[in-house]
């Protein structure tokens, strides 16, 4: 029997098919999302409820535009509808709020900028080998960030952003020994190593990152200007040293090969009693929905050999850096802890 017709005659497969075509709408959420940031609808709706009209006129917008905006948004329990008297904030919503103490504002900016959209739009090109990044925006990914550091929703703006709200989880989730030092290597405007320092009293910090980087550091928010430097420098050549550090979303955005070579700068750094805290993403192969997924592709706009690593894969490099694995903290987001030690 010819298979096609075979699958044609089976009713129960229209569903799935359903299903396929609706994920290829699933741009339109970004897009959504990404309007409410730059339209400000969640500050819009902090006085209270309104209705599309009420917001469109606050907004010199389209009304029918914006409640299509803000019903999609519901559906995914972002702002909801209350029924005659439009729309208001969820939970979820209030991290959109400008005032907010954790907005991820200007992480959602980052996370829908043309720069991941318009590469990934070109997934294809990427699968087979082109340098779509650079073909495009006629420069590399990190360079084409540091020409642009002024930009307010840049790149390490928008992670800074991303990391308000994830650093509460790691801060919690390890105990850290008093009197020592951490560094935080590529750790841009510090914002992980001050809640490590402010937890944990009786420790010093060093924010290691490139120097336009580190003009934009925020440990002076830790009220004690002796507790903490900066060094400037690059990961593939030279680490300073310490007895913890941290790497915090550095090793998905390299192929195999830097990330190897990451690792070894941080090992001749390292005294035998040295720790290094890998924090990322660890791929499990089930099949189950996963943010690491998602980050995974956007980092193949770095390197197509970049993404989210499962734990073998994290233990086979840095044994290469004559590193090894001590055990993986899971933190309840969707990051983990990798402590590792000097073999």
């Amino acid at each position: 029997m010819n298979n096609s017709l075979a699958i044609e005659a089976n009713p129960g497969n229209i569903d799935a098919g359903l299903h396929v075509i609706e994920q290829a709408t699933g741009y339109t959420y970004q897009a959504a999302l990404r309007a409410a940031v730059i339209l400000n609808l969640a500050d819009i709706l902090k006085t209270g409820p309104k209705t599309a009209q009420q917001i469109a006129l606050e907004t010199n917008t389209q009304a029918p535009i914006i409640k299509q905006i803000l019903r999609l948004l519901a559906t995914r329990n972002i702002f909801k509808t209350i029924k005659g008297e439009g729309f208001a904030l969820t939970p979820s919503a209030e991290f959109l709020l400008s005032d907010h103490p954790y907005s991820v504002r200007q992480a959602i900016l980052m996370m829908t900028d043309k720069t991941f959209w318009m590469t990934l739009y070109e997934l294809s090109d990427m699968a087979a080998g082109k340098p779509v990044f650079t073909n495009r925006f006629k420069e590399s990914f990190y360079d084409y960030w540091e020409k642009n550091d002024d930009n307010p929703n840049g790149f390490h703006e928008g992670m800074s952003s991303l990391s308000k709200i994830e650093n509460n989880y790691i801060v919690k989730s390890y105990n850290f020994p008093e009197n020592i030092t951490i560094a935080d290597i590529a750790g841009g405007f510090g914002g992980l190593l001050l809640e490590v320092l402010k937890t944990n009293p009786t420790t010093n910090g060093i924010l290691f990152d490139r120097e336009h980087v580190l003009a934009k550091n925020i440990l002076h928010l830790l009220g004690d200007n002796t507790r903490w430097r900066v060094q400037p420098g690059s990961f593939f050549e030279e680490c300073p040293e310490a007895d913890i550090y941290l790497l915090k979303y550095i090793s998905h955005n390299w192929s195999d090969e830097q990330t190897v070579q990451i690792f070894k700068t941080i090992r001749q750094a390292m005294s035998p009693s040295s720790k290094l805290l890998l924090i990322e993403n660890i791929i499990t192969e089930d099949d189950q929905p996963y943010f690491g997924h998602e980050l995974g592709l956007i980092c193949t706009n770095l390197s197509a050999d970049a993404g989210e690593r499962t734990a073998i894969e994290f233990s086979q490099l840095l044994t290469l850096a004559s590193l090894k694995i001590n055990r993986i903290i899971n933190t309840n987001a969707h990051h983990y802890i990798i402590e590792v030690l000097p073999l």
